[in-house]
């Protein structure tokens, strides 16, 4: 009986995954965020704007977005407003290149992105919005902040279904603030400019794919 019990716990949980069920959190004992509040009515209206684009597919209901996914399903993610690890999710855009949502995850003193894929409804985290190379085949994200501590520069390739990771990078963030364009579909230009300011010069390197696929970093 304990075997079977285990197994359907386990089967709900995977229907739960391909459905892009996202569970509610629990608040416990733990208070309501004393800025939950005030920056979701701030932020609010300049989503409802970005909502307005796509109502078909996107709506907000108090702290509940719904995104729409293939085969006439959903996907609700649920504001966390509890405690000092609370967040709250903003839709910042669909993607029709990578057929994912864009959704940004807010928290105190700091901020990430979920992608929310549309066949699936399964979120993969991301540390930056998704930055296309011009053939839309990858694209990179970046992480760069001391709060969090945190410097990456990521490349993906999604394939509709799933986002894979490519390449990763680290970036010298804790003493300088880096961005990254594409120059070419297998070239990426990565320039950083030191926190301090005086005039210094940051590092500046490039990112290169090679035929195998491989990427590797050249420059100082």
């Amino acid at each position: 009986m304990r075997t079977l019990v285990v197994m359907l716990s386990v089967v709900v949980s995977l229907l739960a995954s391909a459905a892009g069920a996202q569970t509610a959190c629990v608040p416990g004992d733990r208070p309501i965020d004393r800025h939950y509040e005030s920056d979701t009515a701030d932020e609010w209206p300049r989503e409802a704007r970005r909502i307005k684009a796509n109502e078909q597919l996107v709506s907000r209901e108090h702290d509940r977005l719904r995104l729409a996914l293939d085969g006439g399903k959903s996907i609700e993610l649920v504001d966390c407003p509890y405690g000092d690890d609370g967040y709250h999710y903003l839709y910042e855009r669909y993607d029709q290149a990578g057929r994912f949502y864009v959704v940004r995850q807010s928290a105190p003193d700091k901020f990430s992105y979920a992608l929310v894929m549309l066949p699936t409804g399964r979120l993969f985290p991301v540390d930056g919005a998704p930055v296309w190379a011009s053939e839309k085949s990858r694209f990179l994200t970046i992480g760069c902040s001391l709060q969090p501590p945190r410097g990456t520069l990521v490349i993906h390739a999604p394939d509709g279904v799933e986002v894979a990771k490519e390449a990763e990078f680290e970036l010298p963030c804790d003493s300088e603030s880096c961005a990254a364009r594409w120059d070419h579909q297998s070239w990426i230009s990565v320039s950083c400019t030191p926190r301090d300011g005086g005039g210094k010069k940051g590092k500046e390197f490039v990112l290169m794919r090679s035929n195998n696929g491989s990427w590797s970093r050249f420059g100082r």
